[in-house]
């Protein structure tokens, strides 16, 4: 069980690494870099840390959808990109694909 909590951690610090690495500007404005610096580090580390028990292809797959998930409604939340009913449609897509995953790993 630990394992599949800190993969999903890590998804969600794969967010925080792609919305600071978009606030960094090619890397030009310190602070963002440091928290894309430290986010990317620590999504990795728990990518690595979760992949000693989970298989790759289904934790792979899990961290970037929690990851793009998170990123995606993050920016329509702050209204950075559109919502649309058509975007949360593929958006829960997503989701049902990954819980899909899940539900047939053993």
């Amino acid at each position: 069980m630990l394992h599949w909590l800190v993969l999903v951690g890590s998804g969600l610090f794969e967010a925080v690494w792609a919305t600071a690495l978009s606030k960094s500007e090619g890397f030009t404005k310190l602070v963002p870099t440091l928290v894309f610096a430290v986010s990317v580090t620590v999504s990795m580390g728990g990518l690595a840390f979760a992949m000693r028990e989970i298989p790759v292809g289904t934790g792979y797959a899990i961290w970037v959808a929690v990851g793009a998930v998170t990123t995606v409604g993050w920016a329509m939340a702050t209204g950075a990109e559109p919502i649309s009913l058509l975007r949360i449609a593929f958006i829960v897509g997503i989701v049902g694909c990954v819980i899909g995953l899940k539900l047939t790993t053993h």
